[in-house]
């Protein structure tokens, strides 16, 4: 039997500390929800706005893939590995901490605010070697239909992660309707996140930054009552065995 949960936008944790403005789908920090504390592997989505000139000082990180999908403006990068550098709106990161990494982001931009997610996901394994990865994206990739931008795989479309998860980002216009098969329908769920817009999934009315969880299925369809980005989040359900 399909299971179904919907997080709306209202009921997500917030803080403002005011050069961070920030909104948590699932406990973090000073936010603690019992109901919310993890999708599956899924352990953190926040929808975080930095002032302009400010950002996250140098901090560690380990066993954790760590994705960041900025949304407006601009990121600054540093990481011990050595890596460095602007992430732009339309292109993503991906830090696998493994072992143990520090790192900051900063807002570059004197000028404007810098807007993105920053997504948390348990790896399948352990202490592995920390490593960096920076991609582009395409708006024509997107538009009516999924583009993927995550992947277990190194050769598959997008960036890769040490976990069974699958990330996709579609553009849809009003009308549009889009379906999605499972890759892996044995182990996964879905959660799916209205960046944009306002979708139609079954019965359910979806708003901007909106969400909704679903198990036990193998495929699915949404329809976009008006011009919508919605991010797609294919992930295992069974924390890995080194929680046991």
């Amino acid at each position: 039997m399909q299971n179904k949960i919907i997080h709306r936008a209202e009921n997500r944790g917030h803080a403002n500390h005011g050069w961070l403005n920030t909104y948590h789908s699932f406990s973090f920090a000073n936010y603690r929800d019992n109901e919310k504390i993890h999708f599956g592997v899924l352990r953190v989505l926040n929808d975080d706005t930095v002032a302009p000139g400010r950002g996250f000082g140098t901090h560690p990180h380990e066993n954790m893939e760590i994705i960041s999908i900025p949304t407006s403006g601009r990121l600054e990068h540093r990481d011990s590995m050595g890596n460095g550098g602007i992430i732009e709106t339309e292109e993503i990161q991906v830090m696998s901490a493994g072992t143990g990494i520090q790192h900051s982001e900063f807002n570059p931009d004197a000028d404007q605010e810098s807007k993105f997610f920053q997504i948390w996901l348990f790896p399948n394994k352990r202490d592995v070697k920390p490593r960096y990865q920076q991609i582009k994206l395409s708006k024509e990739e997107r538009k009516n239909k999924w583009d993927q931008i995550i992947s277990p795989n190194a050769e598959d479309k997008g960036a890769w992660i040490h976990q069974n998860a699958w990330f996709h980002i579609a553009d849809l216009e009003e009308g549009k309707s889009l379906a999605y098969q499972l890759k892996d329908k044995e182990n996964n769920g879905i959660y799916l996140f209205v960046i944009e817009g306002e979708i139609t999934l079954a019965e359910d009315q979806l708003q901007e930054r909106d969400a909704v969880g679903l198990t036990n299925l193998a495929d699915f369809a949404i329809k976009a009552n008006k011009n919508s980005k919605i991010l797609l989040m294919e992930v295992p359900m069974q924390l890995p065995s080194y929680f046991k």
